[in-house]
């Protein structure tokens, strides 16, 4: 077998023994050639990976899962933040003597039917933010965060989901829907082991005359085994009867129809009176949207159990529309206050044409001061809505003087509102912020130097 120094095989002869016993040791020389070729090529493979290309490709391994693994830290950390971005604010005040406390939040939810029905208002929310199933889950996970009591609830539609997941911890719930085409309503959840339902009690407002709004109300009494251990025995004594009236309101939205809107409010106030005085004078706490701004005489009516409804347009009740008109003299509203004597019934229930409510209120946030920042004048928040057409507050807890604010969750600065663009978003399962607040029962004494 010759070889010419290119794997190339010299041509033999087979027509002799020889030739065949040589054409025998050429195929077992092309057996070795191909087994030599064979190596070559792999060792020729092997070497193409070079020592120092193995750890170029380990390094830019390594560098992709801990990006990607520093990515999921941030995201887990910034899971975890997102409902601990609203702080809650402290009274200032010495508050160690209250042993009996209750933790409130009201929130609308933003109800699956108006915010199909309403696409102007989420102009630039994700259809993802505005799916049931994506807000339910923020929710809850916020609602768990507060640790609340009492939970009341506006524009709520799927009751059964939210009871589902909220019996899970351990609270218990009763729903109002309204009647009419539109089935969303207000519902009361309470901790099942921190309270017993005494009473419960709802208002149609359609068999008023009243739009077919609803308020509902639930007197609930804590559980005697919750007495403080280091309490004295007067406070014993106070805690075994601890009760008090939840009232829970979605107030009409129309902005002109401030009649109505006082009608309700009017009738929500005499039932909470009502029921305080049949249970034994006991504490009342109101939650709610109320579709009203600070700025309005319907906050005014509230705050100071009076007004003279003559002297306000009725398109400006509510101060949705040119918010600061109520502060306006009466010279200037003359021609703007003129009231039909069916508005005035509506409004008052009487044609008197001033209105006065039984309940002395405050508002849980004006009782704890908190920053410029999240909050005006008056310590409400500065917004606890916002969609396409409106950025404001509506929505409010407000309490007897028997009952003394602990603490407020104050809601989010407008910058950080702009900048999210419109609720509800990627964070926050409404388009409204919850409201909230850790109220006391506070005794006689207190409820005295409190006037």
């Amino acid at each position: 077998m010759a070889d010419n120094g290119d794997n190339r095989i010299a041509p033999v002869d087979h027509s002799s023994p020889q030739a065949n016993s040589s054409g025998t040791r050429c195929q077992q020389s092309k057996k070795r050639q191909k087994v030599i070729s064979s190596e070559i090529e792999t060792r020729s493979r092997i070497q193409t990976l070079k020592p120092d290309s193995v750890p170029k490709f380990s390094s830019y391994t390594r560098s992709c899962t801990n990006s990607y693994l520093q990515r999921e830290d941030r995201s887990r950390a910034k899971r975890r933040r997102t409902h601990c971005q609203r702080k809650w604010t402290y009274s200032a005040h010495d508050v160690s003597k209250y042993n009996d406390r209750v933790v409130i939040v009201s929130y609308n939810i933003l109800g699956v039917e108006n915010a199909t029905k309403h696409p102007e208002l989420y102009r630039g929310v994700s259809p993802k933010h505005l799916d049931w199933e994506y807000r339910k889950k923020l929710l809850c996970r916020e609602l768990k965060g507060y640790q609340a009591s009492i939970l009341c609830f506006q524009a709520i539609d799927h009751f059964n989901d939210l009871n589902k997941i909220l019996q899970k911890d351990g609270f218990r719930g009763l729903n109002k829907a309204r009647a009419g085409e539109s089935h969303d309503g207000c519902a009361i959840f309470w901790k099942n082991k921190l309270f017993t339902l005494l009473h419960e009690e709802n208002i149609e407002f359609q068999k008023y005359g009243l739009h077919n709004n609803v308020a509902q109300f639930c007197v609930l009494k804590m559980n005697q085994d919750l007495v403080n251990a280091d309490a004295t025995s007067r406070s014993q004594c106070s805690t075994a009867s601890r009760s008090l009236v939840v009232g829970n309101i979605h107030v009409l939205y129309n902005p002109k129809r401030g009649d109505i809107k006082l009608g309700q409010m009017r009738m929500f106030l005499e039932k909470a009176y009502e029921l305080s005085q049949e249970w034994g004078c006991i504490p009342v706490v109101l939650a709610g949207d109320l579709n009203s701004l600070p700025q309005s005489a319907m906050y005014q009516f509230l705050a100071s159990s009076k007004l003279h409804i003559q002297r306000h347009d009725r398109r400006h009740i509510s101060g949705q529309i040119f918010p600061s008109k109520y502060a306006e003299p009466q010279s200037l509203r003359k021609c703007l206050s003129r009231w039909t004597d069916d508005e005035l019934v509506l409004a008052t229930g009487s044609r008197d044409g001033s209105l006065r409510h039984p309940l002395e209120l405050r508002s849980a946030y004006a009782g704890v001061a908190g920053s410029h920042k999240v909050r005006d004048k008056s310590r409400e928040p500065l917004a606890t809505s916002y969609h396409s057409l409106f950025l404001g507050t509506v929505d409010y807890i407000w309490h007897t003087l028997d009952l003394v604010p602990m603490k407020v969750l104050e809601a989010l600065p407008l910058d950080r509102l702009r900048k999210i663009g419109g609720l509800p978003s990627k964070e926050w399962g409404s388009d409204h912020l919850a409201v909230a607040c850790e109220l006391a029962f506070a005794d006689e004494d207190e409820k005295d130097r409190s006037t």
